[in-house]
């Protein structure tokens, strides 16, 4: 009982996002088993109810008074731009009650980048704050210059192509300047805005980032280097806390199907919690999986078909190019399906969680990225890791089809294949005892143990 009194308060603050949400708590998770009691306080979109074993978890809600509807409606980057408006007083509110309220010390705020409106909070009442990307840090370092090549006229809408977008952008080899997170959801002008704030450390006493030196160190020093601050690189942090965070309910019948089939027989594709897909595409993606020849395990989630609201609606064929070698499941257990042994790879929107969960399985990718930092990834995965397919332009049958054989048949996926258990063994290593994310998170939580703040 002494030692749970004694332990320091850590607030945090999630992006209302499946792709966010995970990370942050299994960092908190992280951060429990080393000693810290845990205060999440998240917005109403997305709410995340805690599981049954979270009694030293404490969760609340920031009073903000945006309709639900537009988080649907608005699209994430204008979303975020409202949300972090909405909440910069209200949030103000809410940690002068917590510290109220608190027995225990709060020892820091550590906030998702693009919550930034938890900086001036932090800030009010002495409390020193953190940033966490959830992203990688190749991701993170695009968009602290996103601006500069901006106005340089290097970066042009992706609705408007032009050859200049195919030519490698300076310091940052291999990416392409149509490789930049460029949002599909919103103008330049507005992403600029958001990446301006998300990049600002402002008062920050360090950075926490979900990604290992293994994979990423030279966009680590990179970050280092210009942010004049601490730089924790922590991941992948699933590979160092469970924690359950589905918004959706998984279907794991996918697994007794598994069960049956054979070592590397199976692809398994999932697009992710918000890419959205155009019935002709879903009809052109069956039909290269189908000519394939190979097995197939296939998330489609309810309202990912634009004007579809799940495959009901689809025409007849679909059925009948799936039924004899796929498996369609509304939301999949995901981890537990890269680690089944019948999975050889991975079609994926290549956003970061994903990435990390794949390669931390050995399981070579495909990757069709849709927007933002997913096109970060998926060059990197092809094109420095070597460990991923990247399909380019529209996505028709014949597409599909020479992507799945290029990853499932022969010699070249074998070859990735066996790069993705190389790295998933430096990943394993990274996060256990003497580690490089192992001895980065030890540093990290030893500061905190030890600072003491002064509050007004």
């Amino acid at each position: 009982m002494e030692e749970k009194r004694a332990r320091k308060r850590l607030v945090l603050v999630p992006v209302p996002a499946q792709g966010h949400i995970s990370p942050m708590m299994q960092l908190a998770k992280t951060l429990h088993l080393k000693g810290f009691s845990i205060t999440v306080a998240q917005t109403k979109f997305n709410y995340f109810n805690p599981p049954d074993d979270s009694t030293d978890f404490q969760f609340v809600t920031i009073p903000e008074s945006l309709p639900e509807s537009d988080f649907k409606n608005l699209g994430p980057i204008r979303f975020l731009h409202k949300l972090n408006k909405e909440c910069q007083v209200s949030f103000k509110d809410c940690l002068g009650q917590l510290l109220i309220q608190q027995s225990h010390e709060i020892a820091c705020v550590i906030y998702d980048e693009f919550m930034y409106f938890a900086e001036a909070a932090a800030k009010e009442f002495n409390l020193p704050n953190v940033i966490f990307s959830t992203t990688s840090a190749t991701a993170f370092a695009c968009r602290s210059v996103f601006e500069k090549l901006y106005a340089e006229n290097a970066l042009v809408p992706f609705n408007e192509p032009k050859e200049e977008q195919n030519e490698l952008v300076p310091e940052f080899h291999p990416l392409r300047y149509k490789d930049f997170p460029v949002s599909r959801w919103a103008s330049l002008e507005s992403i600029m805005e958001i990446y301006r704030n998300t990049v600002d450390k402002r008062t920050a006493s360090s950075v926490i980032i979900n990604t290992t030196s293994c994979l990423e160190n030279s966009s680590l020093l990179w970050l280092q280097q210009r942010l004049e601050i601490p730089v924790y690189p922590v991941g992948p942090l699933h590979m160092v806390a469970s924690a359950p965070t589905s918004l959706l309910e998984e279907n794991k019948s996918c697994i007794e199907w598994l069960n049956k089939r054979s070592q590397n027989s199976v692809i398994f594709v999932s697009l992710g919690s918000l890419a959205l897909m155009e019935i002709n595409e879903v009809m052109e993606t069956a039909s290269g999986l189908d000519s394939s020849n190979q097995h197939f395990l296939w998330v489609i989630r309810p309202g990912s078909i634009r004007e579809s609201e799940w495959i009901e609606s689809l025409p007849e064929e679909f059925s009948q190019m799936v039924s004899d070698r796929g498996y369609i499941v509304k939301w999949a257990p995901q981890k537990e399906v890269l680690a089944h042994p019948a999975v050889g790879g991975f079609w994926s929107h290549c956003g970061w969680n994903s990435t990390l969960e794949s390669i931390g399985e050995g399981v070579p990718m495909i990757c069709k990225p849709f927007s933002g930092d997913q096109k970060v990834n998926a060059s990197y995965l092809d094109r420095v890791w070597k460990i991923g397919v990247q399909v380019e332009g529209d996505l028709d049958r014949g597409a599909v089809e020479r992507a799945v054989k290029r990853l499932m048949v022969g010699e070249e996926g074998e070859k990735m294949r066996k790069r993705a258990v190389s790295l998933k063994e430096k990943l394993r290593a990274s996060v256990r005892s003497g580690g490089s994310s192992h001895n980065s998170l030890e540093e990290f939580v030893n500061f905190f143990k030890t600072v003491k703040q002064i509050r007004n």
